[in-house]
């Protein structure tokens, strides 16, 4: 009998999604004008509570608007958490300027604020805090320390759509936020990305940058160098039927990942569980597991194991200390090297089915037995 794939991630496209890109086909508005844009930006921003929103071409692209933008350039630094995805070191490096890794706390798996007056230098011009996993980095004191230092605060939540910090949706708290719909994620639009913030002066920036730098007001006139980072009208039509639904999406996550809470609780002596904190609203984009004993139970065979059953997973992001563009930066980064040797993303998507959900834990514990 053949068995089922279990996929680590799966897109929700259950909306209006199709009729949505089918108005973009027949309309012939298939580019980057059109209405689903203006939309789709108007409804993210207004979830988020925040004044603008501007869609771009993917998550990566979001990082590297912004802080062009926020006039990050060749000699500064910026803080950056250790354990992180690569683009939002990457984003740094694209502006000439270098990324400073920062320790995370291991209970959380993000940026431990703790940290960062340490990491100051008077290059510093900026803090990226990633709100890892869905899970939100503790902002007070990182605003804090930003405050003292006058330094911009840019929030990575490419995995954190509608996580909340003591009531407030990541994307408002920083100057600006920056949001990735690639497949995997929360809500999608296949590829595409988001910019919020509440800055009137930073938001007109991020336009102009966006589209080439044209100036709006003059067409073929460019006062700045830009991009052609524009999200597509049939991209920005996926996303607002995501957003149509987005408390569905949310809902779903929360139910796959208190159903693992349930299944695993018995076995905090060879797993740690994810936590969220009493401040925080975690939003699971990935459910992630720590193995207690690594040196009885390799984490690459427990997903070798997984991956022969049928069941995708992922491991935990590399440090950006050992990734080779980052090796001559030295340091010490021991939660984030203990995190990545023994974390596994299991798959957490609102598709899973309760037997999904019990396959994969008999699976995963008989891998650790």
């Amino acid at each position: 009998m053949t068995t089922t794939k279990i996929s680590v991630a799966a897109p929700d496209l259950g909306g209006r999604e199709t009729e949505y890109v089918m108005e973009c086909m027949t309309s012939g508005w298939i580019s980057s004008s059109g209405r689903f844009i203006a939309d789709f930006e108007a409804a993210f921003a207004e979830f988020c509570g925040v004044k603008h929103a501007i869609a771009v071409n993917n998550g990566t692209t979001a990082l590297h608007l912004a802080l062009v933008a926020l006039d990050l350039g060749p000699g500064d630094e910026v803080l950056v958490p250790d354990l992180t995805y690569i683009a939002s070191a990457n984003a740094v490096r694209y502006c000439g300027a270098t990324p400073v890794f920062v320790d995370n706390d291991p209970r959380t798996f993000n940026l431990d604020p703790d940290l960062l007056e340490a990491k100051i230098t008077p290059r510093t011009k900026g803090i990226i805090p990633v709100h890892l996993y869905g899970h939100p980095v503790d902002m007070d004191p990182v605003m804090e320390v930003a405050r003292r230092h006058n330094l911009f605060v840019l929030e990575d939540a490419a995995e954190a759509v509608g996580a909340t910090y003591k009531g407030r949706r990541v994307g408002g708290i920083g100057d600006c936020a920056t949001f990735s719909f690639f497949g995997n994620k929360i809500i999608t639009t296949g590829e595409g990305g988001m910019v919020t913030t509440n800055n009137d002066v930073l938001a007109q920036k991020l336009r102009l940058y966006r589209s080439q730098g044209m100036d709006p007001t003059r067409r073929y006139w460019f006062p700045v160098v830009g991009y052609n980072y524009r999200m597509t009208n049939i991209a920005a039509a996926i996303g607002l039927a995501q957003m149509e639904r987005i408390e569905d999406h949310l809902a779903m996550r929360q139910r796959v990942a208190a159903g693992y809470q349930d299944r695993l609780a018995r076995y905090s002596d060879i797993l740690t569980l994810p936590v969220s904190e009493n401040w925080a609203g975690h939003v699971y984009w990935m459910y992630t597991v720590l193995i207690n004993q690594p040196d009885l139970k390799s984490r690459d065979m427990v997903i070798e194991t997984l991956d022969q059953a049928g069941i995708e997973s992922r491991p935990i992001f590399y440090p950006m200390h050992v990734m080779p563009p980052y090796a001559e930066l030295e340091g010490d980064y021991p939660n984030a090297d203990w995190c990545s040797e023994r974390g596994i993303n299991l798959p957490t998507h609102g598709g899973l089915s309760e037997a999904d959900l019990d396959r994969v834990v008999s699976v995963l514990i008989e891998a650790l037995a």
